[in-house]
């Protein structure tokens, strides 16, 4: 039972870890453009604000699992096939870009506007306030994003177990609730509890350091 646990916790960490990196990358682009194309950003654009939103709130609408079926032709696409570990960090990616991207955006958006007009009276750049202002004063709300973010991937990892993902979901389906062998089900589920309040813990400290 320990081989076939500890090997899925490392696919569950694999995936989590994975997922978040690709995540935050391409999540952050909507969020800075979001942020800057507000009415309140640094250059508002209604149409453009408009539209990524809403595609944003379309995405982060659909549930996982639905998700996952959706984009099977393009998992297959970027990662040659439609199952297992590898392929399962296609959907967890689409499935919380959109996340990211809000969380993102909203700490981004909840710097001091006084800030910014400081900035902007001694002549700084648009870049040097992204930089020097909205990025540095944002930095622990992000953080605190991210991992909410991993967080919810931790839920999507064990979802995804049931159509072929791999990880501590697939152990508690197969070998827990088909086979009916509920230590597995039980030792998985703390495993996945104990992932969780470590990530929390680990979050709140770099939370509390970087304010």
């Amino acid at each position: 039972m320990w081989d076939i646990i500890t090997k899925a916790a490392w696919q569950t960490i694999y995936m989590v870890i994975g997922s978040t990196l690709f995540s935050v990358i391409l999540g952050f682009i909507p969020a800075m453009i979001l942020t800057l194309t507000a009415p309140d950003g640094l250059r508002p654009n209604r149409l453009i604000y408009g539209v990524l939103d809403v595609i944003v709130n379309i995405f982060r609408s659909f549930p996982f699992i639905i998700l996952m079926v959706i984009i099977i032709p393009f998992t297959r696409l970027i990662a040659g096939k439609s199952i297992g570990t590898k392929a399962a960090l296609v959907p967890l990616t689409v499935s919380a870009i959109p996340f990211v991207a809000r969380v993102i955006e909203t700490a981004l958006r909840g710097v001091d506007s006084g800030l910014i007009e400081a900035a902007r009276s001694f002549g700084a750049s648009d870049a040097q306030i992204i930089r020097r202002v909205y990025l540095k004063e944002a930095f622990p709300g992000i953080i605190s994003g991210i991992t909410l973010t991993m967080i919810n991937l931790i839920g999507y990892s064990a979802m995804g177990g049931a159509i072929g993902a791999g990880g501590l979901g697939d152990v508690a389906i197969r070998y827990g609730y088909q086979a009916y062998k509920i230590p597995y089900l039980v030792v998985t589920s703390i495993i996945l509890i104990i992932f969780v309040q470590l990530i929390q813990s680990i979050g709140n400290l770099l939370y509390k350091k970087l304010m």
